[in-house]
């Protein structure tokens, strides 16, 4: 049976990376997928497991050869999801967390139209630009631009299914949870599932 393929995104500092690395910690069929890109690893990452750091050149060639589901240029820097990776997990029956930007969502949406968008919102301006702070990885000069391209980003939640304010982290898990549980009792996936079972009953 496939699994379901799920879209993150919000603007930065909205804490999706928070609620989608509790999500995945919390249950062992949910992967999230590791993206590609050009941008240099923060303290901390690992290549592999936060992304797969990659060269532009590197990169260039596998948008080239079509490897990627979608990708997208943002803060300057490239970043594309693998096809092959996506898949491979899809097929083991693994429900795929994707986060990504407004632009990739796009492109999902557009080869897999059975995705699930959800789309992560601050409690407020001042919240966003206080946790941008918080992460102490930004210049003033970069957080003020990633403020100025908040308002682009959220513009764009209409293009998706769900909408999840982050005020209580408790709380926004809690509803992120819900959806994936929900998109798993759809008549569609049951009906493949529990295929046997229906066939009993309606005998």
């Amino acid at each position: 049976m496939m699994g379901s393929l799920f879209i993150v995104a919000a603007p930065s500092g909205a804490g999706k990376t928070s609620l989608v690395n509790a999500l995945v910690a919390g249950h062992d069929d949910i992967r999230l997928s590791v993206s590609h890109t050009t941008r240099p690893p923060r303290d901390g990452e690992q290549d592999g497991r936060d992304y797969h750091f990659v060269s532009q050149d590197v990169f260039a060639q596998m948008r080239g050869n079509g490897d990627f589901l979608e990708s997208a240029t943002v803060f300057d820097n490239s970043y594309g999801t693998s096809s092959k990776a996506v898949e491979a997990l899809l097929e083991q029956g693994l429900d795929v967390i994707l986060e990504i930007d407004w632009q990739g969502a796009q492109q999902v949406r557009n080869n897999f139209a059975d995705s699930t968008g959800i789309f992560i919102l601050p409690p407020s301006k001042a919240t966003l630009e206080q946790r941008l702070r918080d992460r102490g990885q930004d210049n003033e000069e970069v957080i003020q631009r990633r403020m100025r391209d908040a308002e682009n980003e959220i513009s764009h939640y209409v293009e998706f299914d769900y909408l999840i304010v982050n005020d209580d982290f408790t709380e926004a898990l809690d509803k992120l949870t819900a959806i994936i549980i929900a998109k798993r009792q759809a008549l569609a996936t049951q009906k493949h599932k529990q295929s046997a079972l229906i066939t009993e009953l309606l005998a």
